[in-house]
């Protein structure tokens, strides 16, 4: 076991290694927040228009109960429930491995820059393919929630709010982190410019 778990580490920082020329990460990182914009101005709009105020279970950071959820999906309706499972589904079935892997390669240029990815910093890398993996679990949920209503388990409920709190806490810590990771790098860039 242990011998697979060194043997994964490595390729996994074998493949970040490769990938983190920068105009490789900047077309990521563009392409990403491209389909989250769209999201946002699109897609879940759209679901919105349906729900009568309800916020949508990806929108729920802190998680939800189950009467929340049969409220909202009965508020929805047949209409409502369909811009769900084949408008904002769709798109949020690309947007995690997007996430998770521009800003896995961007957290680890910015560190490589700062002369700090070979050190155990490497692994704050992988918090938002985490986050990406809880996201991809939420949406499996909210498909399951959308395709089974009326019939709806409390224990899938609760399931699924508990992926969307994790999806929610991982994607606040890797913003977190690269917010701290680019202050480090603007006072890098100023104190070599103000030595040059």
């Amino acid at each position: 076991m242990r011998l697979l778990i060194r043997r994964l580490n490595f390729y996994i920082k074998e493949l970040v290694y490769r990938n983190i020329e920068g105009k490789k990460v900047l077309i990521l990182f563009i392409l990403t927040n491209l389909v989250y914009v769209f999201m946002l101005l699109v897609s879940i709009p759209k679901v919105l228009s349906f729900s009568g105020g309800m916020k949508l279970f990806d929108l729920m950071p802190t998680g939800y109960e189950p009467e929340y959820a049969r409220a909202l999906l009965e508020k929805l309706g047949a209409a409502g429930r369909n811009a769900y499972l084949f408008n904002q589904i769709p798109v949020d079935l690309i947007y995690p491995s997007l996430f998770g892997i521009s800003y896995c390669l961007l957290l680890a240029y910015l560190l490589n820059r700062l002369n700090s990815l070979k050190a155990e910093y490497f692994y704050l890398c992988l918090l938002p393919p985490l986050a990406g993996l809880f996201d991809y679990l939420e949406n499996l949920g909210i498909i399951n929630m959308l395709v089974s209503y009326p019939h709806l388990s409390a224990a899938a409920i609760q399931i699924t709010a508990f992926f969307t709190v994790f999806k929610s806490l991982l994607s606040t810590i890797s913003f977190c982190i690269l917010i701290v990771v680019l202050v480090m790098f603007g006072v890098k860039k100023l104190l070599q410019k103000n030595d040059g």
